[in-house]
C-alpha cells in the first residue's frame, strides 16, 4: 500500500509543479500546507519557508482585507469565494520580474478561495490565484485604442478641436435640453478673413499653422464645459454657447473677434487690415425665438454673411 502512495503522491506534486497558477492549501488553522512552484518563482518565497506557517502571520497586510474574510468564510461556512478584480486588483505580493518588483508593479491577479473536504481531517481551504496581467493589459490596450478612435471620429486632423460630426451630435443634443429646459441656446459662426488669399500668398502649410492658431485661440476663450467649438469647414468655424443668451453671446463673440486681432498675425492681403482677423455671425434660440437646428444654423450664417458684407472683423447678431 505504501508503495502504491508513494508514486500517487510524487504525482500530486509534479502537477501541482506544473501548473500554471498559484496553489496554495491552507489547513483549519490557516497554516499552509501545500505552496506550489508557481508561488516559489512569483513571490520569491521558497516552499521550505511558508509550509507549516500561520498565512497571516506569514502575511500580516492580507489580515482584515477580503482574502481574510474569504478565508474564514471558506474554512468555518464551507463558502466558496471570487474576488472582485475591479476592488482586488494585486492582493498578492507578486512580481512577474525582478524589473517589476523593484518598480513595484504588482503583478495582476485573479483569486479565488474554495473550501476543500479532507478525509479523516478538518476542512480545508484552496486559494487558486491566476496572472491576469495580459488579459489587463490588453484590455487597457482596447479600451485606449477605442478612445483613439472615438477622438480621431469626432475629432478634427488639423486643429484637434470638435470636427463637423462631432458638432452635428452636440447641436442636436443641446437644441433638444433647450427645447426641453427653456432655456436659451446660442451659435456662433466665425470666418478667418479673406484666408484664399492669404492661403494663396503665404503657402497652405502656414494657412494650417494659422488655422491651429485662430483655433486654439478661441477654444481657450471658451470656460464652461456644455461649450464647444468646432471646425465647421474649411476657414470657419461654429460655436455651441448652451445656456447663453444673445447679449452675453455677443459680448463673448466680440472678445473672441479682438482676441485673433492681438494674435497680430501678419496678412499681407487683407484689404482693411495688416493682420489676420474672424468675422462672427451670431444666433439664439430662446422662448421669444423658438428655431430648430435648420433655422438657427441658417440664422447665424446669414448673420455672417452680413458682417462679412459690411466690411469684416466685426460682430453681427441675427436678428
Amino acid at each position: 500500500m505504501a508503495d502504491a502512495a508513494a508514486p500517487g503522491q510524487g504525482m500530486l506534486e509534479s502537477v501541482l509543479g506544473a501548473i500554471n497558477l498559484g496553489t496554495i492549501v491552507l489547513d483549519h488553522a490557516q497554516r499552509v500546507v501545500v505552496w506550489n512552484r508557481w508561488m516559489s518563482q512569483y513571490s520569491e518565497l521558497s516552499a521550505e519557508r511558508v509550509v507549516g506557517q500561520d498565512f497571516f502571520a506569514l502575511f500580516p497586510e492580507l489580515g482584515g482585507k477580503r482574502i481574510d474574510s474569504a478565508v474564514r468564510q471558506a474554512l468555518r461556512d464551507n463558502f466558496p469565494s471570487v474576488l472582485s478584480q475591479t476592488l482586488h486588483k494585486a492582493p498578492f505580493g507578486l512580481f512577474v520580474n525582478a524589473a517589476a518588483r523593484e518598480a513595484g508593479e504588482r503583478m495582476q491577479q485573479a483569486v479565488a478561495v474554495t473550501p476543500l473536504e479532507v478525509p479523516g481531517l478538518a476542512r480545508h481551504c484552496l486559494i487558486q490565484i491566476t496572472d491576469v496581467s495580459v488579459a489587463v493589459n490588453r484590455e487597457r490596450l482596447l479600451r485606449d485604442q477605442a478612445l483613439e478612435l472615438r477622438s480621431q471620429t469626432f475629432s478634427d486632423g488639423l486643429t484637434g478641436i470638435a470636427n463637423r460630426r462631432h458638432f452635428d451630435v452636440a447641436m442636436d443634443k443641446e437644441m433638444r435640453r433647450a427645447k426641453r429646459s427653456g432655456t436659451p441656446l446660442s451659435l456662433l459662426m466665425i470666418d478667418i478673413d479673406f484666408f484664399k488669399p492669404y492661403n494663396d500668398h503665404y503657402g497652405h502649410q502656414q494657412g494650417d499653422d494659422t488655422l491651429i492658431k485662430v483655433a486654439h485661440a478661441l477654444a481657450a476663450m471658451l470656460q464652461r464645459p456644455a461649450d464647444l467649438i468646432a471646425r465647421y469647414g474649411g476657414e470657419e468655424f461654429a460655436v455651441i454657447l448652451p445656456e447663453m443668451t444673445a447679449e452675453h453671446s455677443q459680448t463673448l463673440a466680440e472678445k473672441m473677434r479682438e482676441r485673433i486681432a492681438a494674435l497680430a498675425i501678419p496678412h499681407a492681403k487683407a484689404e482693411q487690415t495688416d493682420h489676420v482677423t474672424v468675422s462672427i455671425g451670431l444666433a439664439t434660440h430662446a422662448l421669444e425665438n423658438p428655431s430648430d437646428i435648420a433655422v438657427l444654423l441658417g440664422e447665424a450664417d446669414r448673420a455672417l454673411y452680413m458682417a462679412k458684407a459690411a466690411g469684416r472683423n466685426q460682430v453681427v447678431r441675427f436678428s
